[in-house]
């Protein structure tokens, strides 16, 4: 229940850094559990990347942890919730019905998002999910 911050690095590109910033509950922006000090993290950020974990996620209702935690944000800082934000369903390796994928990431186009598909287990999407990130926090003109 820390954040951590890691540095993406290749000999071709500039580094950047990255937060991983856990436990964002409801009613973190009234300091439910480690809400202030969290928040606070997130305001130093130029962009925010939501990750979902797809294996996990109701899809019949896919969009629950993520509006909850844009409500936190927006309660907190309305700016903080208008920040460029990515998201990026993980783990879609152990999605065994494809089904339930398209339906969660066509209720993320619907709210208006391109999510990136990645696996973090072996490697699919990880080098198109950082060149985004890049084109945003290098270029702004994404």
């Amino acid at each position: 229940m820390t954040p951590h911050l890691g540095v993406v690095d290749s000999d071709q590109d500039r580094p950047f850094v990255v937060a991983d910033i856990p436990g964002l509950i409801k009613n973190a922006h009234l300091g439910a559990g480690l809400g202030h000090r969290f928040l606070k993290h997130v305001e130093r950020t130029n962009l925010l990347v939501h990750l979902v974990d797809v294996s996990l996620v109701d899809s019949d209702h896919p969009l629950d942890s993520f509006n909850t935690i844009n409500q936190e944000l927006r309660q907190f800082k309305p700016a903080l919730a208008d920040k460029f934000q990515v998201v990026v369903l993980n783990k879609i390796d152990l999605v065994a019905d494809p089904e339930q994928l398209n339906r969660v990431k066509a209720a993320f186009k619907q709210a208006g998002f391109s999510p990136r598909l990645i696996s973090a287990k072996t490697g699919t999407g990880i080098k198109e999910l950082t060149a985004v990130i890049r084109r945003h926090l290098f270029e702004r003109d994404v």
